[in-house]
């Protein structure tokens, strides 16, 4: 029974890895470059995506390089739009990025139609700790309401509560900073 039980516990765990990861199959990670508005965050840790926390970062522009993701972000730091580049790069899993921001951050991209939207998630590690964000950037300020739920229940399968998921369309996302 034991065995039984463990068997269709790594089955579920492999149909949700493949799930997670089917979408690089096709992916054209190119088609990602662009300016992006931050339109909701999700976190098993929320202050890290409140007001002041360290993750509450506004994306403004993804450029695509060949082994690299450089990201543009704003953060509010002291009543301010402060201005941030950072670079993901390749890790030796495909679709997989990395970058040191307030500790060690390994990140994919779960799902994007490119011309309206795409989400991301971010697995940090720091001081023997380990938290996740989960981020949905649109091509527009907003997105339709049934793209934000969708959200909702990604960020509810990768076992953040509702509660810890934050809409950013309502709150200073630095957008008079944007170029």
């Amino acid at each position: 029974m034991k065995l039984l039980l463990l068997c269709l516990g790594l089955t579920l765990v492999c149909v949700h890895a493949e799930e997670a990861s089917s979408m690089s199959r096709n992916f054209n990670v190119q088609k990602i470059s662009g300016y992006w508005f931050s339109i909701a965050g999700a976190s098993d840790k929320r202050e890290t995506i409140e007001e002041n926390g360290s993750m509450r970062a506004f994306l403004e522009n993804i450029t695509v390089s060949e082994n690299s993701l450089d990201f543009k972000f704003h953060f509010i730091v002291n009543e301010e739009c402060t201005e941030m580049t950072l670079t993901g790069y390749k890790t030796e899993k495909p679709g997989t990025y990395s970058v040191n921001y307030d500790g060690f951050n390994t990140f994919t991209i779960l799902d994007t139609d490119y011309d309206n939207y795409i989400t991301f998630h971010l697995i940090n590690k720091k001081d023997g700790e380990t938290f996740q964000v989960m981020g949905l950037y649109g091509r527009q300020p907003d997105l339709s309401s049934d793209i934000k739920e969708e959200f909702v229940k990604l960020s509810e399968e990768y076992g953040i509560v509702r509660e810890n998921i934050i809409d950013f369309t309502n709150v200073n996302r630095c957008l008079q900073a944007r170029e």
